[in-house]
């Protein structure tokens, strides 16, 4: 289990897809988290999140640029309480573009204690410190408030709607490195 990094209340690790599933599956198999991720559909049992948790880290793997996507795991009781991402935004055909992006993903019953913004705050030190990059995005569907509140909270610039990312419109945020 390697720790990518850890916060006050928090460690970002790898996930290890048979443990992990079940967790990951109370994210994405929940509608309310679900229609603010991509379009919305929700996954349709642990073991599909498992397989989906794999295919993952051997993209991340492949990719081998320091990107990827961590469990966020309660320092307290252990439990994985989100995710966090750092990957290339793709474009409307789903083409990885050079565009970072830092996102989120939280267990519904975790969000509005500051675990977000927390593991984004590590996310972005983690971009700018250790893999050098010199800015990092964020997008967000316009009526998903938490995650604007939580880029808001970063420092990050609105840049405004957008439609080159996902092939929807969204609210793009900007963060230069220590700008």
């Amino acid at each position: 289990m390697a720790t990518l990094f850890e916060t006050e209340r928090l460690i970002v690790r790898n996930w290890i897809p048979q443990e992990d599933a079940a967790q990951a599956f109370e994210i994405y198999g929940d509608r309310e988290v679900m229609r603010y991720i991509s379009d919305g559909k929700t996954a349709e049992s642990v073991e599909a999140v498992r397989d989906r948790l794999q295919e993952r880290i051997s993209s991340s793997q492949k990719l081998n640029n320091g990107t990827g996507f961590w469990a966020v795991v309660n320092k307290n009781d252990r439990q994985i309480v989100g995710v966090i991402l750092l990957k290339q935004l793709p474009d409307n055909d789903g083409i990885p573009t050079k565009d970072i992006e830092i996102g989120w993903h939280f267990r519904r019953s975790y969000w509005g204690h500051g675990y977000a913004t927390e593991a984004a705050r590590g996310i972005v030190t983690y971009g700018f410190d250790i893999l050098k990059l010199p800015v990092l995005y964020a997008v967000a569907k316009p009526e998903n408030e938490r995650s604007i509140r939580v880029m808001q909270r970063l420092g990050m610039k609105s840049m405004g709607r957008i439609n080159k990312y996902y092939g929807v419109e969204l609210l793009l945020f900007q963060l230069n490195a220590y700008a």
